[in-house]
């Protein structure tokens, strides 16, 4: 189109809305987000990577085989995790500096003027939300996953000499104790709720001087005590070179095996929210109900990250209910102010609401889709409130 500028329309806005192009418009508007939610990305990055660098070299300062290049290693591994857990909050401070300069650039005013709604000049920034928000689910979250595994993985081996571990497949649950000395493997079926015993339970020792097995224990359960195990109709084999474990196998009703594990330990070592990608959760769900684990927190969180895109646009929703206005009304202080309150509320109840649903206070999918839905709802009324009255 042949657009005439006149002096009073020499802003991009003026021109696209006079020419009435409604895709130009939105697609205007979407750069603009994407601008501002990369360049506040960037910045996050940078003060995440600054104090995350303090906090390695602190946590490291006693470990003399870690130099420089082993903190810098730690540090990367550790940001796709700080990034994924603020990016509400990058995407709502993107929206209120989208609106706050459309606002001091009277771009907005002009588009209202060419007959374009609020809601309307608000499909770019929705869009461009649900875009990251499926992005992250389904790119980032597998990034944050297998960084925050490699992370943990490091910073076992920096601090102690990984001397247990726990993992759960398809065949039931396997753990690992000892020391320097020997390391012991353990394999269960599966275990109670509570993973305090474990059942149909086999013990294989290995003595790492001589390098092969030295003992094997099989047990029809086995409980977890302070400092041992507790087994329970246990039959014991000494793999000893040039003897028969089989005739000289022991049984025992009761057999008291040392250990270095806890239970707290244990449970922690079923995987973080962060460590396991949204594409393996249902498969991990599926391992952890056969082996006897309650799967609840997991269900929990892999539908919160489905409801992710939801969060972010109801964050995008929020911030635009309270900058939205021309900046002569003043006030703008205040106004920003209150959409990051607002923001931040959202993301602790939102939190409050995770930590109910793991706890089995609230059903699974009222935890995680609940508040994203309320936030959108509550933003939309406060839009359509300032536009109609």
């Amino acid at each position: 189109y042949a657009v005439p500028v006149h002096c009073g329309t020499a802003n991009p806005v003026a021109a696209i809305a006079i020419a009435g192009g409604h895709m130009i418009l939105h697609f205007y508007f979407a750069r603009r987000f994407a601008k501002s939610f990369l360049a506040l990305a960037f910045i996050f990055f940078c003060l995440i990577v600054l104090i995350d660098s303090v906090e390695q070299i602190r946590k490291f300062r006693d470990q003399t085989d870690v130099g420089l290049p082993e903190l810098v290693q730690l540090t990367l591994l550790n940001v796709p995790q700080a990034m994924n857990e603020i990016l509400p909050l990058i995407v709502i401070l993107a929206t209120i500096l989208l609106f706050i300069n459309l606002a001091r650039s009277s771009e907005l005013v002009v588009t209202r003027a060419a007959g374009r709604s609020a809601l309307s000049a608000l499909m770019a920034p929705v869009g461009v939300a649900l875009i990251i928000g499926g992005m992250t689910v389904t790119l980032l979250n597998p990034i944050v996953a297998a960084t925050t595994n490699y992370y943990s993985s490091l910073e076992d081996a920096y601090k102690s000499d990984g001397s247990a571990t726990f993992s759960i497949s398809d065949e039931g649950l396997w753990l690992r104790q000892g020391d320097p000395q020997e390391q012991t493997v353990i394999h269960a079926s599966r275990t109670s709720g509570e993973a305090l015993i474990l059942y149909e339970v086999t013990f294989l020792t290995f003595n790492a001087a001589i390098g092969h097995p030295v003992r094997r224990v099989e047990a029809s359960s086995a409980q977890l005590k302070p400092g041992n195990w507790e087994l329970r109709k246990a039959k014991l084999w000494q793999l000893v070179p040039g003897t028969n474990p089989e005739a000289n196998a022991e049984f025992h009703d009761t057999l008291v095996v040392s250990s270095s594990l806890t239970l707290d330990r244990i449970r922690n070592s079923l995987g973080t929210r962060a460590s396991i990608s949204v594409w393996d959760l249902p498969r991990y769900i599926t391992q952890l109900e056969r082996a006897g684990f309650s799967s609840r927190r997991h269900q929990v969180w892999y539908q919160s990250e489905l409801a992710r895109p939801l969060f972010l646009v109801s964050m995008v929703l929020i911030a635009s209910a309270f900058t939205m206005r021309h900046t002569r009304f003043g006030g703008t202080g205040i106004a920003v102010l209150t959409a990051v309150m607002v923001g931040f509320g959202l993301y602790f109840v939102r939190n409050f609401a995770l930590i109910l649903g793991e706890n089995g206070e609230l059903p699974v999918l009222l935890a995680a889709w609940a508040p994203p839905i309320a936030g959108t709802l509550l933003a939309l009324g406060l839009l359509l409130h300032a536009e109609d009255g």
